[in-house]
């Protein structure tokens, strides 16, 4: 990745910095390791997080997915490179991600050279639940414990009340995990993160967070708030809902980076990220994100202003997950946020089958529209989203 000649160093960092700053995000652009020579990381750069006293890398290994257990040569290559923290669930590749990560945890040799983060349950979840599913996740990775658990899918405060904080206690103490926190992407992710901040007793919070939400002034205040509490903050979903055969994809132009990996960069600028996680399948996109957090170049304005245009003229595809805005307009079960995230998955992700996976388990009363007056729902949409048209062909994709 080499800039063209005659591109001063310094006026393109800051560049960089004015247009985070412009943009909304909080604090100064994180540097890297290599940035004072312009040379990559040897290895991915690490941050501390949150006030754990631990760090780590800035690129984590989603593992939503099944992997070769004889030898999987994406979770080696990672792993050579930095990349050493695994996020997983019990749910991940309908319930094989553990058992197929178990094999490469015994290859490594030393459980301590890695991070692992699981996940309990995300629906009807209890106290007694994430106790017992904890244990599962240990049985299943073969491991005694866990760097990091979170509960999964969070979109209720009440997972913040006494009981559950003093449930990581007892966690901790026990020795089963090292850290706990919890993940949320819903409708009530702000909600959350600033009750986390209040209470105390979080290590780290998974969120959605993407270049299309720099302009969110809630958002951006939630995480002041857990920054300020020392809760470690990761991003995911970093990609947003934009479809890749869109023609405003592929227009991104940028001497250094592709659009996914611009994606990311820009959630790296803001330096209350911890990290974010990646899903990467494919030994191509392994390597194109390595390369992109070993860069020490950042983003210049140029293309952070791409991005932004590039997030105002998708924003009728792109679910923010807020079901509690569009469903309160709808009679019945029908899952509106679930359906076009799992049809982001497909169109976005290239992960079609994970979306019908997914998909396939709504009921069908949660996924039928037909005969629902959506009108009102579509008119509250903050997005602008053609619901209607976006459920069919959530159904024509995913059915």
């Amino acid at each position: 990745m080499t800039r063209e000649k005659g591109s001063s160093r310094r006026s393109f960092l800051k560049s960089a910095a004015v247009s985070t700053v412009g943009l909304g995000v909080g604090g100064t652009v994180a540097s890297s390791p290599g940035e004072a020579t312009g040379a990559p990381a040897a290895r991915v750069p690490r941050k501390k997080l949150g006030s754990t006293g631990e760090t780590i890398p800035i690129l984590l290994m989603g593992c939503a997915q099944k992997f070769d257990p004889k030898y999987d040569k994406l979770l080696h290559r990672a792993f050579k490179q930095g990349v050493d923290y695994l996020d997983t669930a019990l749910s991940y590749a309908d319930g094989q991600s553990h058992k197929t990560i178990a094999p490469f945890i015994q290859q490594i040799g030393d459980r301590k050279k890695l991070w692992i983060t699981s996940k309990g349950p995300s629906k009807n979840a209890t106290v007694a639940s994430y106790t017992r599913d904890l244990d599962t996740c240990l049985e299943q990775l073969g491991t005694d414990y866990l760097d990091l658990y979170f509960m999964h899918a969070v979109d209720n405060p009440a997972y913040l009340d006494t009981e559950y904080i003093r449930m990581g206690e007892a966690l901790r103490k026990s020795g089963k995990t090292r850290f706990f926190g919890f993940s949320c992407h819903g409708d009530r992710q702000v909600e959350c993160m600033n009750r986390a901040a209040e209470v105390g007793g979080i290590d780290a919070i998974m969120f959605r967070c993407s270049f299309s939400r720099y302009g969110d002034l809630e958002l951006n205040k939630a995480i002041d708030a857990c920054t300020k509490a020392g809760i470690g903050l990761i991003a995911m979903k970093t990609q947003n809902s934009v479809p890749t055969d869109r023609e405003d994809v592929k227009a991104f132009k940028s001497r250094d980076f592709n659009l996914p990996q611009a994606k990311l960069k820009a959630v790296w600028a803001d330096e209350r990220i911890n990290a974010a996680v990646s899903h990467m399948d494919n030994t191509e996109k392994l390597a194109e994100n390595i390369a992109a957090a070993k860069s020490p170049m950042q983003l210049t304005m140029a293309e952070m202003q791409q991005l932004q245009r590039l997030a105002t003229r998708c924003a009728s595809t792109s679910c923010q997950g807020c079901s509690h805005i569009c469903e309160a307009h709808v009679e019945g079960p029908l899952k509106i946020a679930k359906s076009l995230r799992y049809l982001m998955y497909a169109e976005c992700y290239g992960e079609p089958e994970r979306g019908r996976s997914l998909y396939s388990r709504l009921d069908e009363a949660e996924r039928c529209f037909e005969g629902i007056d959506l009108e009102a729902a579509t008119a509250a949409c903050p997005q602008g989203i053609r619901i209607a048209d976006r459920l069919a062909e959530a159904r024509r994709v995913l059915a």
